[in-house]
């Protein structure tokens, strides 16, 4: 790659990053490409040179974000159905801590109900569902488990705390991103699924 297509390279990575910014501040039907160019420093002109109109750049912010989080998402759950939802939550952990913003704009598009954030959330109950299905095969679950809330009481939990990031943190000594939090909320989740929260 020449010096050019790396300058290239590097303002197209960058209006991306800074449109991924405003989508999760705003809906992207609110964001203006003004802001989104003032964001990463650069002319409206070059955002419609690299991406063409505004729907182009959401295409690109959506699969830059959707590769992200697939890469950390997807892959294969543990058998045991409480560690596979500890699994779930030490990804999101790990998202949360080194790609926020990625974090955030998912939170905007489940919000938002976005076609790319019902896309995601469907895929991710799928995967869990189909989970809980061979749990079910295998014989380790109770006979009279409801799977689909099986799935989905635990995407709502990982989902929840994305979403509701920013009420959460008020009622944390600091924020849920950091590595002490996310052990904190970790060891809070595992607590309450393997043993519940009540004396027996």
């Amino acid at each position: 790659m020449n010096a050019r297509s790396r300058s290239d390279q590097t303002r197209h990575d960058r209006i991306i990053g800074a449109a991924m910014e405003v989508f999760s501040a705003q809906s992207a039907a609110e964001a203006t490409l003004q802001m989104i160019a003032d964001s990463a420093g650069v002319s409206v002109g070059l955002v419609q040179h690299h991406f063409g109109s505004k729907d182009g750049l959401i295409a690109a912010v959506d699969e830059r974000a959707m590769a992200v989080i697939g890469a950390a998402m997807t892959q294969p759950l543990p058998e045991s159905p409480t560690d596979a939802v500890l699994e779930m939550g030490r990804r999101v952990g790990s998202l949360l801590s080194d790609h926020r913003v990625v974090v955030d704009y998912l939170a905007r598009l489940l919000v938002d109900g976005t076609a790319s954030g019902v896309a995601f959330f469907d895929a991710t109950v799928a995967i869990v569902v189909g989970h809980w299905q061979h749990l079910s095969e295998i014989g380790v679950t109770r006979d009279d488990l409801d799977l689909v809330w099986a799935a989905l009481n635990p995407t709502i939990l990982v989902f929840g705390a994305i979403i509701l990031r920013r009420h959460i943190d008020r009622h944390l000594p600091e924020p849920l991103a950091t590595t002490a939090q996310l052990r904190r909320w970790e060891e809070s989740v595992n607590t309450l699924l393997r043993y519940g929260q009540f004396k027996t």
